[in-house]
């Protein structure tokens, strides 16, 4: 909160809070529980926690647009999305909203945001079907002068070597985590080496990685994926690189 540049806080599973000059940007804010039958490794309390002017949600997964935990939220905050959420931020009363497609961009204060393609898929409701709506990373050119990318949920694609050539990043933010068992989730989730792999052909100076230790949804143990990264990275050699955050806590830029 007293910081007055640019940080990044990793507060549970995918959700993070940046603040940039004094504005805050929430990331696909989970609280809770999203399911009964789901445990929670990681309880957040939000006391004390900075009002975001910005939430910006990456796709409709339940894990990521959480109804509960953006309840919780002034429902005048400015929510930026892909496109296709209308019927679930109006039946939040959140009317101050901006939709995206890929490649489109908004001003929030000092920053550029910008939603980018990733490869992933999105359902709300399986009587619907998926892909109703759009999902997506986010690159953010911060008033500070940085600029962070944003995975989202995301397999490995050729895209993050074209990201490379057209962005200077300087942190790059991947969802690990649900990356196991290969023959199921390959198509949704990179592995840490995959992660690795993504790192290198974005070409971004440092590295931190989410969607790790709060809910169960892949075979791996939730504790496992920063080790895992970490042994990839080691391979290598770039683990000088890595921002090893643990929940609740800030990287300073």
């Amino acid at each position: 909160r007293r910081h007055r540049g640019l940080s990044v806080t990793f507060l549970k599973h995918a959700s993070l809070m940046i603040k940039d000059r004094g504005r805050c940007l929430l990331i696909d804010p989970v609280f809770d529980q999203i399911f009964w039958f789901i445990k929670d490794f990681s309880p957040l309390r939000t006391e004390g926690m900075p009002a975001p002017d910005e939430i910006l949600i990456t796709h409709g997964h339940y894990d990521h647009l959480d109804i509960a935990s953006l309840g919780s939220l002034p429902a005048n905050t400015h929510v930026v999305s892909p496109l296709g959420y209308i019927d679930e931020f109006d039946s939040l009363k959140m009317t101050n909203r901006s939709q995206l497609d890929w490649y489109n961009s908004i001003r929030a204060g000092d920053a550029e945001i910008t939603l980018l393609p990733c490869n992933h898929w999105t359902m709300r409701n399986p009587l619907a079907g998926p892909n109703r709506s759009l999902w997506g990373s986010y690159l953010i050119r911060t008033g500070g002068g940085h600029t962070i990318y944003i995975s989202g949920d995301t397999a490995y694609f050729d895209g993050f070597e074209q990201l490379g050539k057209e962005f200077d990043i300087d942190l790059a933010i991947f969802n690990v985590g649900a990356y196991e068992p290969r023959w199921f989730m390959a198509p949704s989730h990179m592995n840490p080496a995959e992660t690795v792999r993504a790192f290198q052909e974005v070409k971004a100076r440092r590295l931190m990685i989410a969607h790790w230790g709060t809910f169960q949804l892949g075979d791996e143990p939730v504790h496992f994926p920063p080790a895992d990264l970490e042994k990839a990275l080691g391979e290598k050699g770039l683990l000088r690189r890595w921002v090893p955050l643990g929940h609740g806590e800030t990287f300073f830029f």
